[in-house]
């Protein structure tokens, strides 16, 4: 008899065709609103955000504050700077690159401030420069020494014939080339069923897995669940599994040498990526000299088996 357990943080109550609150590249997908924020949240923004949109804000935060100033410095007077050109282009251009030999504290020479209130405007930029790169470069370090578990994890669900018995079937990879110390999974099922009252709500099973635990990875590890009668998924048939309101939440967590720390990873399946009676392809073969070679290219693939 399969025994529930409680509510893992995601509540109980649902809808029909309720998305997973993990999405596949294992992120929250939940939708906040009136969530107060603060300035903490700003750190963790942007060493989450993606390499691009990290420097993308960088240059054009860079490129406002120049503009900024190069109109405060037209508004002095470009003449306390260097001699007027005559022309707005070409003062504000003068205006926009002492701007930023100030921001930077590069100071060339060829443009210097005259006068009390054009060096006050140009310290207080200086300051703010300082400032600015010493944030960037916390940043920077913050998001190149945050611990992140890199693992790869098969495309599908399948479902297939296994020591006798109907086993759920998904695969991890190891993206790095160290070996995962000690990995450990634990996976949750949610299924989402209609009560007498005639509402939805969650029921949480954690599967038995038939290794939850090894002593490291370097290449790949299948995750097995077989579906005896202790098993949530028992009572269902093939097409019955397919059309589950049905989702699997799997956090894994090792040793990784990179960052001498235990590390996270989280993941979703739902039930639409089932496959039946198909077995995965092996992904690790052998060189001309005996060395074990992954092809991560392999991870999902599938052949069908006989039965």
């Amino acid at each position: 008899m399969a025994k529930k357990t409680k509510d893992p943080g995601f509540g109980y109550a649902s809808i029909n065709n309720a998305q997973s609150m993990i999405d596949e590249k294992g992120n929250s997908n939940v939708n906040h609103i009136n969530r107060k924020r603060n300035i903490n949240d700003l750190y963790t923004y942007f060493i989450d955000v993606s390499w691009m949109q990290f420097f993308l804000f960088i240059v054009l935060n860079y490129t406002l504050l120049n503009i900024l100033f190069a109109f405060i410095y037209l508004m002095i007077g470009i003449e306390y700077i260097t001699v007027s050109k005559g022309n707005f282009l070409d003062d504000f251009l003068n205006g926009f690159f002492f701007s930023a030999q100030t921001l930077t504290t590069v100071g060339y020479g060829g443009l210097v401030p005259e006068g009390i209130l054009t060096n006050l405007v140009a310290a207080f930029e200086a300051m703010i420069g300082l400032l600015s790169f010493s944030f960037i470069t916390g940043l920077l370090y913050g998001r190149f020494s945050k611990p992140k578990a890199i693992l790869e994890f098969s495309e599908h669900l399948i479902l297939r014939e296994f020591q006798g018995e109907n086993a759920l079937m998904f695969r991890l990879m190891n993206s790095r080339k160290t070996v995962m110390i000690e990995p450990e999974i634990t996976v949750t099922l949610s299924i989402t069923e209609k009560n007498e009252l005639g509402d939805f709500k969650r029921n949480f099973y954690e599967l038995n897995l038939e290794r939850d635990k090894i002593m490291y990875l370097p290449t790949v590890w299948t995750i097995v669940h077989q579906i005896n009668k202790e098993s949530p998924l028992f009572k269902y048939d093939k097409q019955e599994l397919k059309d589950l309101e049905g989702h699997l939440y799997l956090l894994v967590n090792y040793h990784e040498e990179s960052f001498a720390q235990k590390v996270y990873k989280i993941h979703s399946y739902d039930f639409n990526s089932l496959k039946f009676d198909v077995k995965y392809i092996s992904a690790i073969s052998f060189n001309e000299e005996g060395v074990t070679v992954l092809d991560h290219d392999k991870l999902s693939e599938v052949e069908n088996m006989e039965i």
